[in-house]
């Protein structure tokens, strides 16, 4: 059986690579298809196990490299020049444009991390700021590109949801059913630690949606206890700008580091809407009490008062209202440790998913 693997660009490693990296482990032979590919050395050894993925005219347009999103009116078409011809199964991997692939006679089976969030969910948080013309030219794109989107819908013959909330948004918008695969978490490496320390801890990309920075203002206001944020990202000098003494900025950590902070960290706090959220179940499989958001992805995977406390609001109230709840409870780290154990077999379900699904053309 010949397959193609299809991810909407490779720039980074983060949540939908650790995706990507287990199914090109099941499937080594398989060619990898991208809009673009920056990976670096290492991050191409991490995701790609060395490979190059064959990519779209954007990869060679100018200034690509540091900013091919703002090619964003051309993914489509980039996308759909993508040669895959001859090919029996293609799995993409996407949650922008990498859906919308021309499949010929293969079977295509998506593994949908998100439908594309800032053309349906994040549309007016996207343009509401804008100024024109730019607000015009970015509201007409993104209407295209949702347009683009329900129109290469048969090109998909089945959808892996990586959520219950994700499975909801498919079928809202897409008018599909889905069958809900979670993505890996790798629990050989955050493992659990017994002995807490007294901090609070808070990882993630430093990028608007992930709300580090209402994190850190609600800190602000519980000078008695200590947060420590690790990441990176556009928003790093904003939020070292907003912490006070209480609060400290460790920038990017390697895994080794971070899982050693996790480990540690009396709690773990998450203020995003996550379709899924991998960070907070390594945090889990540290035995690291979660205290998240009640919505996405969170809402699922962290159990109120058993491995977590949940809040209603992305506001810093409800954030300082979780941790004085989270103070008065007790946690058996051993028990939130084995709750997580149930996101690590990810191969053995989508393998057996593919077989079904391609029973025919094995």
């Amino acid at each position: 059986m010949k397959i193609a693997i299809v991810h909407d660009w490779l720039v980074t490693n983060a949540g939908a690579e650790k995706v990507l990296r287990q199914i090109i482990e099941l499937f080594p032979d398989a060619d990898v298809f991208s809009l673009v590919d920056f990976l670096n050395d290492k991050d191409r050894k991490a995701v790609l196990n060395g490979k190059f993925a064959k990519t779209s005219f954007i990869q060679k347009l100018p200034f690509a490299k540091k900013h091919f999103r703002n090619y964003l009116p051309l993914f489509p078409k980039a996308i759909e020049s993508l040669d895959l011809k001859g090919y029996d199964l293609i799995i993409s991997s996407s949650w922008a444009v990498a859906k919308g692939v021309k499949k010929g006679d293969a079977i295509h089976i998506c593994y949908c991390h998100t439908p594309i969030r800032y053309a349906w969910d994040l549309f007016d948080e996207y343009t509401s700021n804008l100024k024109q013309p730019k607000k015009f030219l970015v509201q007409k794109t993104l209407q295209y590109i949702k347009k683009w989107d329900i129109k290469t819908l048969d090109r998909v013959d089945y959808f892996i949801a990586n959520s219950q909330f994700v499975a909801n948004r498919i079928k809202k918008i897409y008018n599909r059913d889905s069958t809900v695969i979670y993505p890996p978490v790798d629990t050989k490496k955050f493992r659990l630690c017994q002995n807490k320390e007294d901090y609070y801890l808070t990882a993630s990309r430093l990028v608007g949606y992930k709300k580090v920075d209402l994190i850190v203002k609600a800190f602000n206001q519980m000078p008695d206890k200590k947060l420590i944020v690790i990441g990176s990202g556009e928003e790093y000098e904003k939020i070292k700008t907003l912490a006070k003494k209480n609060i400290e900025i460790l920038g990017y950590q390697e895994d080794k580091i971070l899982a050693e902070y996790m480990q540690k960290a009396k709690a773990f706090v998450y203020a995003a809407i996550e379709d899924f959220g991998i960070v907070p179940i390594e945090a889990m499989a540290c035995g690291t009490p979660v205290i998240a958001l009640n919505k996405g992805g969170t809402a699922e995977t962290v159990k109120s008062g058993e491995t977590g406390i949940l809040y209603e609001e992305q506001k810093e109230k409800s954030i300082i209202l979780a941790v004085k709840r989270f103070e008065k409870e007790k946690f058996d780290y051993q028990k939130i440790r084995l709750y997580s154990l149930q996101y690590e077999n990810f191969k053995d379900k989508f393998q057996r998913y593919i077989k079904e699904r391609c029973k025919n053309i094995l």
